[in-house]
Protein backbone atom coordinates (compact mmCIF):
# COMPACT_ATOMS: atom_id res chain seq x y z
CA UNK A 1 0.00 0.00 0.00
CA UNK A 2 2.85 2.38 -0.71
CA UNK A 3 0.08 4.46 -2.60
CA UNK A 4 -1.27 5.89 0.48
CA UNK A 5 1.99 5.72 2.54
CA UNK A 6 3.29 8.87 3.45
CA UNK A 7 7.14 9.44 2.61
CA UNK A 8 9.07 10.85 5.39
CA UNK A 9 9.67 14.58 4.66
CA UNK A 10 6.28 15.19 2.92
CA UNK A 11 4.35 18.02 2.87
CA UNK A 12 0.52 16.44 3.32
CA UNK A 13 -2.17 18.80 2.31
CA UNK A 14 -5.22 16.60 2.34
CA UNK A 15 -7.13 18.40 -0.22
CA UNK A 16 -4.82 16.94 -2.94
CA UNK A 17 -5.44 13.72 -1.95
CA UNK A 18 -8.75 11.93 -3.37
CA UNK A 19 -11.34 10.19 -0.89
CA UNK A 20 -12.75 8.66 -3.72
CA UNK A 21 -10.00 7.17 -5.18
CA UNK A 22 -10.04 3.42 -5.55
CA UNK A 23 -6.65 2.53 -7.34
CA UNK A 24 -5.54 -0.07 -5.40
CA UNK A 25 -8.80 -1.97 -6.49
CA UNK A 26 -9.99 -0.42 -9.46
CA UNK A 27 -11.50 -3.39 -10.88
CA UNK A 28 -13.75 -4.47 -7.50
CA UNK A 29 -17.04 -3.20 -7.05
CA UNK A 30 -18.64 -3.58 -3.87
CA UNK A 31 -20.54 -6.48 -4.13
CA UNK A 32 -16.93 -7.95 -5.66
CA UNK A 33 -14.96 -6.96 -2.81
CA UNK A 34 -16.95 -8.71 0.24
CA UNK A 35 -15.49 -12.23 -0.52
CA UNK A 36 -11.73 -10.68 -1.17
CA UNK A 37 -11.75 -9.29 2.67
CA UNK A 38 -13.25 -12.35 3.78
CA UNK A 39 -9.86 -13.97 2.48
CA UNK A 40 -7.72 -10.87 4.13
CA UNK A 41 -9.43 -11.88 7.26
CA UNK A 42 -8.27 -15.57 7.48
CA UNK A 43 -4.91 -14.20 6.60
CA UNK A 44 -5.03 -11.64 9.04
CA UNK A 45 -6.12 -14.64 11.63
CA UNK A 46 -3.62 -16.98 10.60
CA UNK A 47 -1.08 -14.07 11.00
CA UNK A 48 -2.09 -13.00 14.64
CA UNK A 49 -1.73 -16.54 15.72
CA UNK A 50 1.89 -16.52 14.98
CA UNK A 51 2.26 -13.13 16.44
CA UNK A 52 0.41 -14.62 19.62
CA UNK A 53 2.75 -17.64 19.97
CA UNK A 54 5.76 -16.11 18.90
CA UNK A 55 5.41 -13.28 22.06
CA UNK A 56 8.21 -11.25 21.02
CA UNK A 57 6.61 -8.51 19.21
CA UNK A 58 3.51 -6.58 18.65
CA UNK A 59 1.60 -4.42 16.35
CA UNK A 60 0.18 -0.81 16.81
CA UNK A 61 -2.64 -0.18 14.63
CA UNK A 62 -3.48 4.11 15.49
CA UNK A 63 -6.87 5.01 13.30
CA UNK A 64 -7.73 8.53 13.30
CA UNK A 65 -10.76 10.15 11.18
CA UNK A 66 -12.93 13.19 11.02
CA UNK A 67 -16.39 12.56 12.38
CA UNK A 68 -18.32 9.56 10.19
CA UNK A 69 -14.89 8.82 8.76
CA UNK A 70 -15.45 4.90 9.69
CA UNK A 71 -13.17 4.47 12.49
CA UNK A 72 -15.48 2.00 14.42
CA UNK A 73 -16.68 0.14 11.18
CA UNK A 74 -13.38 -0.28 9.85
CA UNK A 75 -12.26 -1.85 13.27
CA UNK A 76 -14.84 -4.12 12.98
CA UNK A 77 -15.04 -5.61 9.65
CA UNK A 78 -11.11 -6.25 9.33
CA UNK A 79 -10.70 -7.69 12.66
CA UNK A 80 -13.51 -9.53 12.94
CA UNK A 81 -11.79 -12.83 11.88
CA UNK A 82 -9.07 -12.02 14.45
CA UNK A 83 -8.67 -14.12 18.13
CA UNK A 84 -10.20 -11.39 20.56
CA UNK A 85 -7.98 -12.74 23.55
CA UNK A 86 -5.11 -11.34 21.50
CA UNK A 87 -6.48 -7.55 20.34
CA UNK A 88 -6.87 -4.55 22.35
CA UNK A 89 -8.99 -1.95 21.17
CA UNK A 90 -9.26 1.39 23.13
CA UNK A 91 -11.18 4.39 22.15
CA UNK A 92 -9.50 7.87 23.49
CA UNK A 93 -12.07 10.73 24.52
CA UNK A 94 -12.14 13.57 26.50
CA UNK A 95 -9.50 13.36 28.93
CA UNK A 96 -10.82 12.09 32.22
CA UNK A 97 -9.69 14.46 35.60
CA UNK A 98 -7.09 12.54 36.26
CA UNK A 99 -5.48 12.25 33.40
CA UNK A 100 -5.28 15.85 32.66
CA UNK A 101 -2.97 15.67 36.15
CA UNK A 102 -0.22 14.08 34.19
CA UNK A 103 1.54 14.66 30.83
CA UNK A 104 -0.59 14.10 28.01
CA UNK A 105 1.28 10.89 26.60
CA UNK A 106 0.45 8.88 30.01
CA UNK A 107 -3.05 7.50 29.79
CA UNK A 108 -1.78 6.31 26.12
CA UNK A 109 1.53 4.98 27.20
CA UNK A 110 -0.42 2.38 29.35
CA UNK A 111 -2.27 1.36 26.77
CA UNK A 112 0.63 0.16 24.35
CA UNK A 113 0.03 -3.66 23.48
CA UNK A 114 2.53 -6.14 24.99
CA UNK A 115 4.40 -8.62 22.65
CA UNK A 116 2.44 -11.02 21.07
CA UNK A 117 -0.77 -8.28 20.83
CA UNK A 118 -2.10 -6.32 18.60
CA UNK A 119 -3.65 -2.70 20.00
CA UNK A 120 -6.02 -0.19 18.13
CA UNK A 121 -6.26 3.15 19.52
CA UNK A 122 -9.66 4.69 18.57
CA UNK A 123 -8.39 8.30 18.69
CA UNK A 124 -5.03 8.58 19.91
CA UNK A 125 -2.44 10.79 21.34
CA UNK A 126 -2.97 12.69 18.01
CA UNK A 127 -6.16 14.57 19.85
CA UNK A 128 -3.28 16.00 21.48
CA UNK A 129 -1.90 18.17 18.11
CA UNK A 130 -5.88 18.06 16.77
CA UNK A 131 -8.47 19.13 18.53
CA UNK A 132 -6.06 20.97 21.31
CA UNK A 133 -4.36 23.12 18.56
CA UNK A 134 -7.61 23.61 16.74
CA UNK A 135 -9.56 24.63 19.64
CA UNK A 136 -6.21 26.84 21.15
CA UNK A 137 -7.13 24.86 24.37
CA UNK A 138 -3.52 25.23 25.33
CA UNK A 139 -0.71 27.81 23.87
CA UNK A 140 0.80 27.11 20.53
CA UNK A 141 4.48 27.26 22.62
CA UNK A 142 3.32 24.13 24.23
CA UNK A 143 1.27 22.07 21.50
CA UNK A 144 3.46 22.51 18.90
CA UNK A 145 6.61 20.78 20.97
CA UNK A 146 3.97 17.56 20.79
CA UNK A 147 5.16 16.79 17.75
CA UNK A 148 8.81 15.71 18.49
CA UNK A 149 7.65 14.42 21.74
CA UNK A 150 5.35 12.08 19.97
CA UNK A 151 8.42 11.53 17.25
CA UNK A 152 10.44 10.09 20.17
CA UNK A 153 7.61 8.08 21.92
CA UNK A 154 7.15 6.33 18.84
CA UNK A 155 10.58 5.55 18.56
CA UNK A 156 10.62 4.33 21.93
CA UNK A 157 7.98 1.64 21.19
CA UNK A 158 9.23 0.50 17.85
CA UNK A 159 12.93 0.45 19.21
CA UNK A 160 10.89 -2.46 22.11
CA UNK A 161 9.54 -4.33 19.95
CA UNK A 162 6.21 -2.37 18.71
CA UNK A 163 5.31 -1.95 15.20
CA UNK A 164 3.45 0.54 14.18
CA UNK A 165 1.05 1.84 11.39
CA UNK A 166 -0.69 4.96 11.65
CA UNK A 167 -4.29 5.34 9.74
CA UNK A 168 -6.00 8.78 8.63
CA UNK A 169 -9.37 7.36 7.32
CA UNK A 170 -9.56 10.09 4.61
CA UNK A 171 -13.48 11.57 4.22
CA UNK A 172 -14.74 14.31 2.09
CA UNK A 173 -17.22 16.86 3.65
CA UNK A 174 -19.93 15.96 1.40
CA UNK A 175 -19.65 12.44 2.02
CA UNK A 176 -19.79 13.37 6.19
CA UNK A 177 -22.74 15.37 5.15
CA UNK A 178 -24.63 12.80 3.62
CA UNK A 179 -23.69 9.94 6.42
CA UNK A 180 -24.56 12.30 8.96
CA UNK A 181 -27.81 13.14 7.62
CA UNK A 182 -28.37 9.45 7.68
CA UNK A 183 -27.66 9.05 11.32
CA UNK A 184 -30.84 11.77 11.62
CA UNK A 185 -32.76 10.03 9.49
CA UNK A 186 -32.55 6.37 10.72
CA UNK A 187 -33.78 5.28 14.67
CA UNK A 188 -31.34 2.63 14.68
CA UNK A 189 -28.35 5.07 13.95
CA UNK A 190 -29.90 8.35 16.03
CA UNK A 191 -27.57 7.37 18.77
CA UNK A 192 -24.45 8.10 17.00
CA UNK A 193 -25.48 11.88 16.68
CA UNK A 194 -24.01 14.12 18.61
CA UNK A 195 -24.77 18.09 17.92
CA UNK A 196 -21.07 18.56 18.68
CA UNK A 197 -20.44 17.42 15.66
CA UNK A 198 -22.21 20.22 13.45
CA UNK A 199 -19.55 22.67 15.38
CA UNK A 200 -16.44 20.37 14.40
CA UNK A 201 -17.72 20.08 11.23
CA UNK A 202 -17.85 23.86 10.51
CA UNK A 203 -13.83 24.07 11.43
CA UNK A 204 -13.28 21.48 9.03
CA UNK A 205 -10.54 23.75 6.93
CA UNK A 206 -8.67 24.03 9.86
CA UNK A 207 -9.02 20.43 11.09
CA UNK A 208 -7.60 19.68 7.03
CA UNK A 209 -4.98 22.12 8.41
CA UNK A 210 -3.97 20.60 11.40
CA UNK A 211 -4.50 17.00 10.39
CA UNK A 212 -1.86 17.98 7.29
CA UNK A 213 0.85 19.41 9.56
CA UNK A 214 0.53 16.47 12.19
CA UNK A 215 1.00 13.81 9.44
CA UNK A 216 3.73 15.78 8.00
CA UNK A 217 6.04 16.21 11.26
CA UNK A 218 5.49 12.59 12.70
CA UNK A 219 5.64 10.09 9.37
CA UNK A 220 9.03 8.36 9.68
CA UNK A 221 10.53 5.20 8.38
CA UNK A 222 9.58 3.11 11.33
CA UNK A 223 6.47 4.97 12.35
CA UNK A 224 4.76 5.81 8.88
CA UNK A 225 0.94 7.69 8.30
CA UNK A 226 -1.42 6.30 5.46
CA UNK A 227 -3.78 8.33 4.41
CA UNK A 228 -6.76 6.13 2.98
CA UNK A 229 -9.13 6.95 0.82
CA UNK A 230 -12.48 6.66 3.14
CA UNK A 231 -15.58 7.54 0.90
CA UNK A 232 -16.36 4.07 -0.01
CA UNK A 233 -16.46 2.04 3.07
CA UNK A 234 -15.78 -1.25 1.42
CA UNK A 235 -12.62 0.19 -0.08
CA UNK A 236 -11.32 1.09 2.86
CA UNK A 237 -11.87 -2.05 4.53
CA UNK A 238 -9.23 -3.80 1.69
CA UNK A 239 -6.99 -1.04 1.92
CA UNK A 240 -6.25 -1.12 5.53
CA UNK A 241 -6.56 -4.64 5.34
CA UNK A 242 -3.94 -5.19 2.93
CA UNK A 243 -1.79 -2.44 5.18
CA UNK A 244 -2.30 -4.88 8.35
CA UNK A 245 -1.50 -8.04 6.44
CA UNK A 246 1.91 -6.28 4.83
CA UNK A 247 2.56 -4.95 8.44
CA UNK A 248 2.35 -8.15 10.06
CA UNK A 249 3.89 -10.44 7.27
CA UNK A 250 7.21 -7.75 7.62
CA UNK A 251 7.94 -8.82 11.15
CA UNK A 252 9.28 -12.16 9.82
CA UNK A 253 6.92 -14.27 12.24
CA UNK A 254 7.32 -18.17 13.26
CA UNK A 255 5.94 -20.52 15.55
CA UNK A 256 8.44 -20.77 18.41
CA UNK A 257 10.20 -24.32 18.65
CA UNK A 258 9.49 -26.40 21.60
CA UNK A 259 13.49 -27.04 22.90
CA UNK A 260 12.26 -29.95 25.00
CA UNK A 261 12.84 -33.28 23.73
CA UNK A 262 9.62 -34.37 22.68
CA UNK A 263 10.58 -37.96 21.38
CA UNK A 264 8.70 -40.79 23.01
CA UNK A 265 5.60 -38.62 24.19
CA UNK A 266 2.58 -40.31 23.58
CA UNK A 267 -0.68 -39.23 24.56
CA UNK A 268 -3.30 -41.85 25.98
Amino acid sequence: MNRYRIAPGTSVDLRTIDPRDKSAFSDLSKSKALPVLETMRRELSALQRVLWADAQQSLLVVIQAMDTGGKDGTIRKVLSGVNPQGVDVVGFGVPSEEELRHDYLWRVHRHAPAHGRIGVFNRSHYEDVLVVAVNNLVPEEQWSKRYGHIRDFERLLVDEGTTIVKIMLHISKDEQRDRLQARLADPSKNYKFNPGDLKVREQWDAYMDAYGTAITETSTETSPWFVVPADRKWYLNLVVAVILIEALTGLGLEYPVNEQNLDGFIVT
